[in-house]
This record gives structure tokens, sequence and C-alpha cells, in this order.
């Protein structure tokens, strides 16, 4: 049995997030383990970029609402309890609705290939697209 130390809580970077976005680390595992999961929190309207997973991506919603929503114009509302897959490929984005926090666990796995991305990072989620995804 080991303890784990995580790293400090950090802020999203703006690179990569709209809005005050805060994240934990919780697990990043070693091989033969590939599993990643961190707790993140989104302010009311914050979101991520645009984003693929290489290996897919697994959502908890803890605390709050949040939307997830994919290019091909899928929209799922999101409350404590969820859980949203998205497969490998997929591009998505992901935050909280305009009126609510939201807290999640994000979950993948690296591709167990050191030079591999396992996330590529798109562009900015627009205001429009933000908007539209909340009718």
């Amino acid at each position: 049995m080991q303890k784990l130390t995580a790293p400090a809580t950090a802020k999203g970077p703006s690179e990569i997030f709209t809005g005050d976005v805060w994240f934990d680390q919780i697990y990043r595992g070693e091989e033969p383990s590939r599993a990643r999961v961190n707790a993140v929190r989104f302010a009311p309207c914050a979101r991520t970029n645009w984003h693929v997973h290489a290996v897919g991506q697994t959502l908890h919603v803890t605390e709050g609402v949040g939307i997830v929503a994919s290019r091909d114009g899928e929209v799922i509302v999101m409350r404590p309890g969820d859980t949203v897959r998205t497969p490998p490929g997929q591009w998505h984005w992901h935050g909280a609705t305009a009126d609510r926090f939201m807290v999640h666990l994000a979950i993948w796995d690296g591709t167990g290939d050191p030079g591999a991305e396992e996330t590529t990072w798109g562009e900015a989620v627009t205001d429009e697209e933000y908007r539209s995804a909340q009718r």
C-alpha cells in the first residue's frame, strides 16, 4: 500500500479553458496502469476548449450542473451522479451552465506511448456555441 501525494490545486490555463477553472490531479497511473483522474471545478460559464482524447474520456459529475457537447451537435446536460463517456477521437467540450458551478471527475487513459498525445486541444468554444448548447 502507498499513500500518494498529489500536486497542489492548479488554475486551468487560459490557453485551454474559458473562465475560471481549477483542477486537482487525483491519480496519474504509472505503467502498466494508464489511468488518469482529475477533479475539475468550473465556475458558471467556464468551459474547456474543443478537444479530443486518444483513448476516450469519462466524466462523472459530483456537484452542480454542466454541459458536454460534441461537434456533431449532440448536447448532454449533466447533473450530480451522471456519467458521460466520449469515445476515442470524438471532438467535444464540457463546462458549467451559465448559472451554476459544476464539479466533475475527468477520467481517461494514457496511450501507453510516452511520445503520443493523450489529449489534443483545439480552439476555444465561441460564446455562440456555448449559448446554443444551453437551449
